[in-house]
């Protein structure tokens, strides 16, 4: 009886991080959708490859290289060994960390469209998914996090927490997008003789179902980083919900109606609230994803119009900086003080916050320093006005329009 009990444990178990992995997995078309909407007709089939692609080669790499160095395991045994005594949880539990870790290239993709080299970016996505993410993920949720934890703990009052990826996921993959788009610079005709030139985009549509994919995808994300049906809270799903209506409400007011920007609040609630998903008091997540939303707003703007950053879906002010302040937070809103749980620090939240941004900067200006030097990593003139559509898939997006 007890070995029955303790086999539907397992399965359970599995079955629950099997549909959160799915879940997560469903949120890469969101991305590509997103990313579709957002750029110009010349490049949509060239987002849509991006992407899986990046997926796909991520794959290889987390589960060669990144699993096991974020933690210690890998699957170099026979098939009965990898099932094991739990129905093969760990094979799940890598399909669900990779969706995590694929996001980091996914992220990237959008602050790059229009002008980037198609391999280069490639393996860019495969040094940060196989090698830099797994690194620090190890840090703060993996084998190595023993030592960074207990000394924000003792140094600090608690250790870092970062529940479903505001900073492991998010920050990282915004930061590390901001080096790339410096080194490529601004899309032909985003600035002109120091003025800002908008650059329309091609389907609003698409864009919105991009974000309406994440954002379903995304209680995956949150509820599932539980990774046990025993550990699995109501809480977490309501302060998702509460965050990402809090990022559209805030957005639709900042924003003036803009349709960009209501459908990326409501994004940008939801990496806010992922640090402290479990937590944090509703109300306050409403506040948390709201927050998030109007950094999201006036820090695309900003980047765009006085940093003269060509950021196309503005990644580094919405994964990156509402990333960050998705984890500081979690050391606000997550103290009893404002309704929460407790049992974390401010500044534990903000020094781990922090230490994202630095490693994420520095191994992205490496990373894409390398590649601009060895390979190149944009697109020539002519190249770049034809589309990458035509220039690197040979095809568009709308063939038979060819044909008339």
């Amino acid at each position: 009886m007890e070995v029955s009990l303790l086999a539907l444990r397992h399965s359970g178990d599995v079955l629950f991080l099997l549909l959160g992995a799915v879940m997560v997995f469903a949120m890469h078309a969101g991305f590509a959708f997103l990313e579709v909407g957002s750029v110009r007709e010349k490049n949509q089939v060239n987002a849509f490859v991006k992407i899986l692609s990046d997926w796909s080669v991520s794959t290889v790499v987390y589960f060669l290289i990144g699993y096991p160095i974020s933690y210690g395991i890998n699957f170099f045994t026979s098939a009965s060994g990898l099932l094991g005594q739990n129905q093969g949880y760990e094979l799940v539990r890598f399909f669900f960390l990779l969706c995590f870790a694929a996001c980091i290239p996914a992220i990237i993709s959008g602050g790059i469209a229009e002008r980037a080299k198609f391999w280069p970016q490639v393996c860019a996505g495969a040094i940060f998914a196989g090698i830099s993410y797994p690194l620090f993920e190890s840090l703060i949720w993996g084998q190595n996090s023993a030592g960074l934890q207990g000394f924000f703990k003792a140094t600090l009052g608690a250790p870092f927490h970062d529940f479903a990826g505001s900073v492991v996921v998010h920050s990282i993959g915004g930061w590390l997008a901001l080096p790339a788009i410096v080194v490529l610079g601004p899309r032909l005709g985003r600035y002109v003789r120091g003025r800002s030139q908008a650059i329309p985009i091609s389907n609003i549509p698409f864009l919105a179902l991009g974000s309406w994919i994440l954002a379903v995808g995304w209680f995956g994300f949150n509820v599932m980083s539980a990774q046990s049906l025993e550990g699995v809270s109501g809480l977490v799903a309501v302060n998702s919900l509460m965050a990402m209506v809090g990022g559209v409400l805030f957005a639709l007011i900042a924003g003036r109606n803009d349709p960009g920007f209501v459908h990326n609040g409501a994004l940008a609630g939801l990496i806010a609230i992922c640090a402290g998903s479990d937590l944090i008091h509703p109300i306050g997540a409403f506040l948390v994803g709201g927050i998030g939303s109007l950094i999201f707003v006036f820090g695309f703007k900003y980047e765009q119009e006085k940093l003269r950053i060509d950021d196309v879906l503005g990644v580094w002010p919405l994964h990156g900086v509402v990333g960050s302040w998705g984890g500081t937070a979690a050391g606000i809103f997550g103290s009893q003080a404002l309704g929460g749980l407790g049992g974390v620090s401010f500044l534990a939240q903000l020094a781990g916050s922090l230490l994202a941004v630095v490693y994420a900067l520095v191994t992205g200006f490496v990373v894409y320093r390398i590649i601009h030097r060895v390979s190149g990593f944009r697109l020539d003139e002519e190249k770049e006005f034809a589309g990458a559509d035509l220039s690197i898939h040979q095809i568009n997006a709308y063939p038979e329009e060819n044909l008339k």
